[in-house]
């Protein structure tokens, strides 16, 4: 085996998307452009309406795939093909834009706690521009396993202990795991061996991830191997990310994601041509 170590820590970065959305910036920001495959994590969390009830009205994806988990409170989305879902408290969306789409996702509350995770993850150039496609998974299929004493998973994507997550067919073959630690927990858990990681403690003060500290609201660059380890002295919970790296160039533009300029460019050109 071969334990992975913390390579770089970053701290989320304090920022507002959309109509005006306040959330924490953790990668795709100067900290953190990227971590091949992934483009970009946003944590929301506040329970003051003024800071999230704008929400992220009509605007357009190509070439990527965005990743909704909710942990609390209620979105809605929709897009101009007609698709419409909802999303509660342990629900994701794993919406592959593909050629492109124009899609909205607005709070469904007026007051209390609104908190979950968007993830973006790239696409490979031979998947830029397929037909776009929706998971769209309730809290009831994600399974969760206990892999060891004083630890509770919930696998939304990859195996663990036996469960494999509702997500299927992405070409990136990821992992994402919602950890639970109780006090005094501690797991070693399997990856595969050359896909990118990170971890993000989201509850509790801190874990301890790879053999290293990582307070709340800090992520982790994993180095490769097939292990990693973690720890918590006061219950924690740690989302834990891993991704096949695509090797490929990136041409990046607001919410367009191709390989190169020329096709930025045409992105922009069909967007205003009305044909996303």
């Amino acid at each position: 085996m071969t334990q992975r170590t913390i390579v770089r820590r970053v701290r989320g970065m304090d920022t507002a998307d959309g109509a005006g959305v306040k959330l924490k910036r953790v990668i795709g920001q100067p900290a953190l452009d990227m971590l091949d495959p992934f483009l970009l994590l946003d944590e929301f969390r506040s329970d003051q309406a003024g800071d999230y009830i704008e929400g992220f009205p009509d605007h357009p994806h190509r070439g990527f795939e965005t990743v909704t988990y909710m942990l609390a409170g209620r979105m809605q989305h929709g897009d101009n093909k007609g698709n419409r879902g909802d999303l509660g408290p342990g629900s994701v969306q794993w919406m592959t834009a593909g050629s492109g789409l124009i899609h909205s996702e607005m709070p469904q509350q007026e007051a209390g706690l609104m908190w979950g995770f968007q993830l973006w993850v790239n696409l490979p150039a031979s998947d830029k521009m397929i037909a776009p496609r929706y998971q769209d998974i309730p809290p009831g299929d994600i399974p969760v396993v206990q892999p060891a004493d004083g630890v509770t998973v919930r696998v939304v994507a990859g195996e663990l202990a036996g469960a494999t997550g509702p997500v299927s067919g992405i070409a990136t073959q990821p992992v994402y795991l919602d950890i639970a630690l109780d006090a005094g927990a501690r797991f070693d858990l399997s990856l595969p061996e050359g896909h990118s990681a990170f971890a993000y403690v989201f509850d509790g003060t801190s874990a301890t991830v790879a053999g290293g500290p990582l307070a709340r609201s800090e992520l982790a660059v994993l180095s490769k191997g097939d292990t990693v380890s973690f720890a918590a002295d006061e219950a924690a919970r740690v989302l834990l990310v891993a991704g096949r790296p695509l090797d490929e160039p990136v041409a990046r533009y607001g919410p367009f994601v191709m390989n190169t300029p020329a096709q930025i460019h045409e992105a922009i050109a069909d967007f205003r041509a009305g044909k996303f």
